[in-house]
């Protein structure tokens, strides 16, 4: 079962797969250069975004991370809060060392007009490139125009790996799409599908990416009207469908892309049946950290009518409440760090299941002229000069896809380790937060509740009080050493009718009290 939810690693890049026109696709599938002077850098890692699920087991849907859960957790002096964790000693060999565009969207606003109500979101720009005529821009973007310039960087770019969007509506729809949660969530979605783009080599260059950064709203609804109608990419949907199914599918499809279409469909499984998990697992912490957090105010209710337990119960309380601190801060790394990950990198797996698609597509559109140049001889010539544009196009294709591929790997790698290393640490954390509670609260209930005798012996410099001798050879050491304050407590068994509990002070001087068992 372990070995069944894992991720499988990706298949082997091998060389370019034969084919024409090698020179120009090439030239073509090589990332257009910017202006002088700026420097390409790897993309950095994302910054996580918020994702949770419904109170049904099979609804996924969108939540924002409450800021209660990211509180520090210092109530405890026993964990050191050290700058040495795991994270900050992992070094990645992808981190970006220069960036010449930064893109941040905020400030969501709403907007109610006499047919429909929507959501804007402003988009800041910053940069240094010279083909942009201002270092910083400003405007409003609604979810309709991501959605618009996703759909030209796909056809510009049929065989690249466009990052996903958040999905347009949650599962229960539109009750509660206008939610502060829900659009905190797609905020924080669309400022990574836009920096995702920007640190992408070929994308960031795109000029329907620069216009839709740069130009007001009066300016981006001019520019949208002279793209290609919808009846015109009806019919290239609908060509390219009936071409693929004229070719009876994909012939001569590489090896190295029928590895990396076995890949997909293996980690689409796997990341789906991750994500599902993941939710069930922030669903049930969730229940047992609600439950928990009553218990804490019983117990102190509790009090008024067991006035013989009042320090106990207190002290049970209080533990209590420190237990659902430790365990809020669990939940919020689950939902920060690990929840949004695994679902984006569901809604890339479908990316790449299109992107695969469309490779496909133009494959089967090529192997099809190929047969009709072996069934129609009249139309050689023409059917010659198509088959080699096709081939151009299709190592162009493959080119691009490759070069894609290592680079979304590469991040995929990233930001999974960087996930499953912050729930490890925080696990950690949780576990032995618990422990030393506990382990308080043990001792402090031990010598509250016990009546404690008014006799007792003092040592002084290694000197015992004659009147008080009650020590002897018999005297059995029962437990450990707890630190309480500025005492060290120690735990001695002299008969079968006496308890001696000894604590050392800071100034060296050693107090025993008896108790009767």
């Amino acid at each position: 079962m372990e070995a069944e939810s894992r991720v499988p690693g990706p298949p082997p890049l091998s060389g370019s797969p034969p084919g024409g026109g090698g020179g120009a696709a090439a030239a073509a599938a090589a990332p257009r250069p910017g202006p002088p002077g700026a420097a390409r850098a790897p993309p950095p890692p994302a910054p996580p975004a918020e994702l949770g699920f419904d109170d049904d087991e099979e609804d996924l849907e969108v939540f924002s991370k409450d800021t209660s859960l990211t509180e520090a957790n210092s109530f405890s002096p026993l964990i050191p809060t050290s700058p040495s964790s795991m994270l900050n000693q992992y070094k990645f060999e992808d981190e970006p060392e220069l960036r010449d565009l930064f893109i941040t969207v905020d400030d969501p606003e709403s907007h109610i007009t006499a047919i429909e109500t929507f959501i804007t979101y402003r988009v800041v720009t910053k940069t240094s490139r010279g083909e942009f005529d201002s270092s910083e821009y400003e405007v409003r973007r609604r979810y309709q125009d991501f959605l618009w310039l996703k759909s030209r960087l796909e056809e510009a770019h049929p065989t690249l790996i466009i990052p996903p969007l958040p999905e347009k509506f949650i599962m229960k729809g539109m009750v509660e799409r206008f939610s502060d949660e829900f659009i905190e969530t797609r905020r924080k979605a669309l400022h990574k599908f836009l920096n995702r783009i920007a640190e992408h080599p070929t994308l960031t260059f795109n000029e329907d990416f620069k216009i839709f950064l740069t130009a007001q709203a009066w300016e981006l609804s001019s520019h949208k009207k002279q793209g290609p109608g919808l009846f015109s990419r009806v019919g290239q949907t609908v060509r390219a469908v009936a071409s693929s199914v004229r070719g009876g599918g994909v012939k001569n499809r590489p090896d190295m892309f029928t590895d990396i279409n076995d890949y997909m469909e293996t980690f689409n499984q796997k990341i789906n049946l991750l994500d599902k998990i993941s939710q069930r697992i922030y669903k049930e912490e969730r229940g047992y950290y609600c439950e928990m957090k009553e218990y804490g105010p019983i117990h102190t209710l509790w009090c008024a009518s067991e006035e013989d337990l009042v320090d106990s119960l207190k002290g049970v309380a209080s533990c209590i409440d420190k237990c659902c601190k430790a365990t809020e801060n669990r939940m919020a790394g689950l939902s920060e760090n690990l929840l949004p990950v695994l679902h984006e990198y569901v809604l890339y797996s479908e990316v790449l299941t299109g992107v695969l698609k469309r490779r496909d597509q133009i494959q089967a559109e090529l192997d099809s002229k190929v047969d009709a140049l072996s069934n129609k001889k009249a139309e050689k010539d023409l059917l010659t000069e198509e088959i080699g544009n096709l081939e151009d196009k299709v190592e162009c294709a493959n080119n691009a896809l490759k070069a894609d591929w290592d680079r979304w790997k590469q991040n995929m790698q990233h930001d999974m380790k960087t996930a499953f290393l912050s729930v490890a640490e925080n696990n950690i954390h949780y576990y032995e937060q618990v422990k030393h509670t506990f382990l308080f609260y043990f001792y402090y209930f031990l010598f509250i509740s016990i009546p404690l005798r008014s006799q007792c012996i003092v040592f002084k410099n290694n000197c015992l009080y004659p009147h008080l001798n009650v020590l002897s050879s018999n005297s059995i050491f029962l437990s450990n050493w707890c630190l309480i304050g500025q005492y060290t407590w120690y735990v001695f068994y002299l008969s079968p009718s006496m308890l001696i509990l000894s604590s050392s002070s800071t100034e060296g001087s050693l107090v025993l009290l008896s108790t009767e068992i």
